[in-house]
């Protein structure tokens, strides 16, 4: 099922004290963005978090899921999602931990 985008732009508003937020539409789902980083996805109308060692401290007792098959065990939020204050934290420590995305090459373009 995807996700609707109404739902992704919640999600974004409620973590917007973290940082740039913003999504990409990816197969019917999104992925979450912070300050250029991917920090989870939103599959299902579900929010998944990115696990990192800071993320899992500021969550405290978290349930886990797989945002799509064949995925590591994400943080689910669920409930605490209408909490801004803690869902900004969780973003902002998971997105302080997490790499850049690495920059692509362009293509090559061929002669004719």
């Amino acid at each position: 099922m995807a996700s609707d985008l109404e739902f992704a732009d919640y999600v974004c508003d409620q973590m917007r004290d973290a940082g740039l937020i913003t999504h990409r539409k990816m197969f019917g789902e999104f992925a979450i963005y912070c300050d250029g980083k991917v920090v989870g996805f939103v599959c299902d109308n579900t929010l998944f978090i990115k696990p990192t060692a800071a993320g899992r401290e500021a969550a405290g007792p978290i349930e886990e899921g797989l945002p799509y098959p064949g995925a590591k065990p994400h943080l689910l939020v669920r409930e605490r999602l209408d909490d801004r204050d803690w869902i900004a934290r969780l973003v902002r420590v998971s997105a302080a931990e997490l790499p850049l995305p690495k920059t692509r090459m362009p293509k090559k373009q061929s002669a004719h």
